[in-house]
Protein backbone atom coordinates (compact mmCIF):
# COMPACT_ATOMS: atom_id res chain seq x y z
CA UNK A 1 0.00 0.00 0.00
CA UNK A 2 1.78 3.14 -1.11
CA UNK A 3 -0.36 5.36 1.13
CA UNK A 4 0.67 3.54 4.29
CA UNK A 5 4.30 3.55 3.24
CA UNK A 6 4.31 7.27 2.57
CA UNK A 7 2.43 7.97 5.82
CA UNK A 8 4.94 5.92 7.78
CA UNK A 9 7.83 7.64 6.10
CA UNK A 10 6.40 11.08 6.84
CA UNK A 11 5.75 10.09 10.45
CA UNK A 12 9.33 8.84 10.81
CA UNK A 13 10.70 12.08 9.36
CA UNK A 14 8.48 14.07 11.74
CA UNK A 15 9.70 12.07 14.75
CA UNK A 16 13.31 12.47 13.62
CA UNK A 17 12.77 16.24 13.34
CA UNK A 18 11.29 16.42 16.85
CA UNK A 19 14.17 14.35 18.22
CA UNK A 20 16.71 16.62 16.51
CA UNK A 21 14.97 19.71 17.95
CA UNK A 22 15.05 18.25 21.44
CA UNK A 23 18.75 17.50 21.10
CA UNK A 24 19.45 21.03 19.82
CA UNK A 25 17.53 22.63 22.67
CA UNK A 26 19.76 20.98 25.26
CA UNK A 27 17.59 18.06 26.35
CA UNK A 28 20.53 15.76 25.68
CA UNK A 29 23.55 16.26 27.94
CA UNK A 30 26.10 15.45 25.22
CA UNK A 31 25.14 18.29 22.87
CA UNK A 32 26.20 21.90 23.30
CA UNK A 33 25.70 24.09 20.21
CA UNK A 34 28.36 26.64 19.36
CA UNK A 35 27.21 30.22 19.79
CA UNK A 36 28.60 33.02 17.69
CA UNK A 37 27.51 36.63 17.53
CA UNK A 38 29.34 37.30 14.27
CA UNK A 39 28.57 35.88 10.85
CA UNK A 40 30.64 32.96 9.61
CA UNK A 41 32.02 32.09 6.21
CA UNK A 42 29.40 30.55 3.90
CA UNK A 43 31.79 27.90 2.60
CA UNK A 44 31.12 24.40 3.86
CA UNK A 45 33.18 23.36 6.90
CA UNK A 46 34.72 26.82 7.30
CA UNK A 47 34.10 28.27 10.76
CA UNK A 48 36.12 31.47 10.37
CA UNK A 49 34.50 34.88 10.65
CA UNK A 50 33.21 36.54 7.51
CA UNK A 51 34.93 39.70 6.26
CA UNK A 52 33.52 40.03 2.71
CA UNK A 53 30.22 39.56 0.88
CA UNK A 54 29.97 37.92 -2.54
CA UNK A 55 27.06 38.76 -4.84
CA UNK A 56 26.47 37.37 -8.32
CA UNK A 57 25.01 39.66 -11.00
CA UNK A 58 23.76 37.10 -13.48
CA UNK A 59 22.67 39.62 -16.13
CA UNK A 60 26.23 40.99 -16.40
CA UNK A 61 27.99 37.69 -15.67
CA UNK A 62 29.83 39.40 -12.83
CA UNK A 63 30.80 38.29 -9.34
CA UNK A 64 31.00 41.30 -7.02
CA UNK A 65 33.15 40.90 -3.91
CA UNK A 66 32.87 43.75 -1.45
CA UNK A 67 33.17 44.50 2.25
CA UNK A 68 30.94 42.61 4.64
CA UNK A 69 27.34 43.73 4.22
CA UNK A 70 25.62 45.20 7.25
CA UNK A 71 22.84 42.61 7.10
CA UNK A 72 22.77 39.06 5.76
CA UNK A 73 20.71 39.09 2.56
CA UNK A 74 19.35 36.24 0.49
CA UNK A 75 21.44 35.23 -2.54
CA UNK A 76 24.63 36.70 -1.07
CA UNK A 77 27.50 34.77 0.43
CA UNK A 78 29.68 35.85 3.34
CA UNK A 79 33.32 34.81 2.97
CA UNK A 80 36.34 34.75 5.29
CA UNK A 81 39.58 36.48 4.26
CA UNK A 82 41.15 33.30 2.84
CA UNK A 83 38.17 32.39 0.68
CA UNK A 84 37.71 36.01 -0.44
CA UNK A 85 41.33 36.20 -1.64
CA UNK A 86 41.17 32.84 -3.45
CA UNK A 87 37.83 33.53 -5.16
CA UNK A 88 37.65 32.67 -8.85
CA UNK A 89 34.70 33.19 -11.17
CA UNK A 90 33.30 30.77 -13.74
CA UNK A 91 34.72 30.91 -17.26
CA UNK A 92 33.46 34.01 -19.07
CA UNK A 93 32.59 35.81 -15.85
CA UNK A 94 34.33 38.86 -14.42
CA UNK A 95 35.26 39.39 -10.75
CA UNK A 96 34.85 42.92 -9.40
CA UNK A 97 36.64 43.50 -6.09
CA UNK A 98 35.33 46.60 -4.33
CA UNK A 99 37.91 46.55 -1.52
CA UNK A 100 41.62 45.77 -1.65
CA UNK A 101 42.28 43.65 1.41
CA UNK A 102 39.72 42.08 3.69
CA UNK A 103 40.71 42.25 7.33
CA UNK A 104 38.65 41.01 10.24
CA UNK A 105 38.01 44.15 12.30
CA UNK A 106 37.25 42.25 15.50
CA UNK A 107 35.24 43.76 18.31
CA UNK A 108 35.61 47.48 18.86
CA UNK A 109 35.64 49.17 22.27
CA UNK A 110 32.12 50.45 21.52
CA UNK A 111 30.89 46.88 21.00
CA UNK A 112 32.46 45.76 24.26
CA UNK A 113 31.03 48.71 26.19
CA UNK A 114 27.55 48.09 24.77
CA UNK A 115 27.80 44.44 25.75
CA UNK A 116 28.96 45.33 29.27
CA UNK A 117 26.08 47.82 29.66
CA UNK A 118 23.57 45.20 28.51
CA UNK A 119 24.93 42.67 31.02
CA UNK A 120 24.79 45.24 33.84
CA UNK A 121 21.22 46.17 32.94
CA UNK A 122 20.14 42.52 32.85
CA UNK A 123 21.80 41.89 36.21
CA UNK A 124 20.04 44.70 38.04
CA UNK A 125 17.38 43.50 40.43
CA UNK A 126 13.91 44.45 39.38
CA UNK A 127 12.12 46.49 41.98
CA UNK A 128 8.57 45.32 42.48
CA UNK A 129 5.83 47.93 42.42
CA UNK A 130 4.87 49.17 45.88
CA UNK A 131 2.24 47.14 47.68
CA UNK A 132 -1.20 48.12 46.61
CA UNK A 133 -3.71 49.60 48.99
CA UNK A 134 -6.30 47.27 50.46
CA UNK A 135 -8.89 46.15 47.94
CA UNK A 136 -12.59 46.55 48.52
CA UNK A 137 -12.59 42.97 49.80
CA UNK A 138 -10.01 43.73 52.48
CA UNK A 139 -6.98 41.96 50.92
CA UNK A 140 -3.42 43.28 50.72
CA UNK A 141 -0.79 42.30 48.19
CA UNK A 142 2.26 40.97 50.04
CA UNK A 143 4.31 39.60 47.17
CA UNK A 144 4.56 39.29 43.42
CA UNK A 145 6.40 37.02 41.00
CA UNK A 146 5.86 37.71 37.33
CA UNK A 147 2.14 37.99 36.72
CA UNK A 148 1.20 36.18 39.96
CA UNK A 149 0.36 37.99 43.21
CA UNK A 150 0.25 36.80 46.82
CA UNK A 151 -2.71 38.30 48.66
CA UNK A 152 -3.42 38.23 52.38
CA UNK A 153 -6.66 38.96 54.14
CA UNK A 154 -6.58 41.97 56.38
Amino acid sequence: MPVAASTGRARTAHVDHITACRVRRGHAAHYSPPVSLSRQCSRTACARGAVATLTYVYSDQTAVLGPLATYAEPHTYDLCADHAERLTAPRGWEVVRLAGEFVDPGPTPDDLLALADAVREAGKPRTPPPSSAPDAEGTVEVGRRGHLRVLRDR
